[in-house]
């Protein structure tokens, strides 16, 4: 049997296989309080048989959300609700981690009535999904240096209310384009101050919010997602030379805190970079492979054989298919994602795909 399908220990917490199901951004939470809700907890519950889920991007602070009808993890009524989320799929035997995502300049007023924030203030190129249609990103404002440090502590302290919910962990979004990739991109954040400058500068926010998040609820509860080279929402690391001094001092500085692992997105182009990091990176490696749009299956598991990664992560794949790792164990055959009820909607596309045993 491939080792993909063994129990997998990630920082004294065992996983059913090596199969993660990646975080994506689905816009079903209750649009006035932010709450998951209770077809949020069929969901993932469905996909509970993952080793380990890590939930959509979850807001730490309401100055965070970027989207319309994304949840939260910032009041007493977003633990409740989300309490319901981890109990359904502790009850399936799953594990589950909250993904914590500030989209930074990624947003719109129109959603919270608060200018977007950013480490400057670089308007991005592109739109936004309102609830009034696409608008134009705004031109953000750049944090204080006191905003920054709450902004850490927002990070803390909805790493506890995430423990508090249930969650058996956290992962840290540092990629996609969002407020911590936006530091550490030479576009994005122009700070000549301590949280700017060269690479040492602009990892600093990163860093700062994984030792404030791993001193919170301990760092094996802790993991922590980048996107070397990711393009998305207008972010520039075209300089390969600082892209790698750049990701390389990140990884160096994260690696003596023990987080239960390194999350990578994978951009077309960079597997070197991709390589040298996993060498570097002491503990875990979580992999989500560049596809080229295609969703990929058995034919992806090669890379926990060679040694590429010790856990996989697949995104519209898992979407479509709530049974994944039987569906991979058998070679197939996989629902097809439907494009259109990604983003809001009701069960449709959501909870509707059925499983093999259907």
């Amino acid at each position: 049997m491939s080792q993909v399908f063994e129990p997998y220990s990630l920082a004294g917490t065992t996983l059913a296989n090596r199969i993660v199901m990646a975080p994506m951004t689905r816009s079903r939470a209750e649009a006035e309080s932010r709450t998951p809700t209770e077809l949020t907890a069929l969901y993932y519950g469905q996909r509970a048989s993952a080793g380990l889920i890590v939930t959509e991007g979850t807001q730490p602070s309401a100055t965070g959300q970027g989207y319309p009808a994304t949840p939260g993890i910032h009041t007493d009524g977003q633990v409740a609700a989300w309490r319901r989320v981890t109990e359904e799929v502790h009850a399936k035997g799953g594990v589950i981690f909250l993904q914590l995502m500030h989209t930074g300049r990624i947003g719109h007023p129109s959603l919270t009535g608060l200018t977007p924030v950013a480490p400057s203030a670089v308007k991005a190129a592109g739109q936004v999904f309102t609830g009034e249609g696409p608008q134009d990103f705004v031109e953000p404002r750049a944090l204080t240096g006191e905003e920054i440090e709450g902004t850490i502590a927002d990070f803390a302290g909805a790493a506890r209310r995430a423990i508090e919910a249930g969650f058996d962990g956290v992962e840290i979004h540092g990629a996609n384009g969002y407020l911590v990739h936006q530091f550490l991109a030479p576009g994005s954040n122009l700070r000549t101050d301590a949280w700017g400058g060269g690479p040492e500068g602009r990892i600093r926010f990163a860093v700062e919010v994984a030792k404030a998040v791993a001193g919170a609820i301990g760092p094996e509860r802790v993991g922590f997602r980048i996107s070397p080279g990711n393009p998305f929402n207008d972010i520039a690391e075209t300089d390969p030379a600082d892209l790698e001094a750049t990701y390389t001092a990140l990884v160096g500085a994260l690696a003596p805190l023990g987080l239960a692992y390194l999350h990578q997105m994978e951009a077309p182009g960079v597997r070197d970079l991709l390589l040298r990091l996993r060498k570097q990176w002491p503990g875990t490696f979580v992999l989500n492979p560049f596809t080229d749009g295609a969703p990929t299956g058995p034919e992806s598991l090669k890379l926990v054989e060679d040694g590429t990664a010790d856990l996989l992560a697949f995104g519209a794949l898992f979407l479509a298919n709530p049974d994944l790792p039987a569906r991979l164990r058998a070679g197939g055959p996989f629902n097809t994602p439907d494009v259109a009820s990604f983003y809001g909607g009701d069960a449709h596309g959501y909870t509707d795909y059925p499983a093999l045993d259907a």
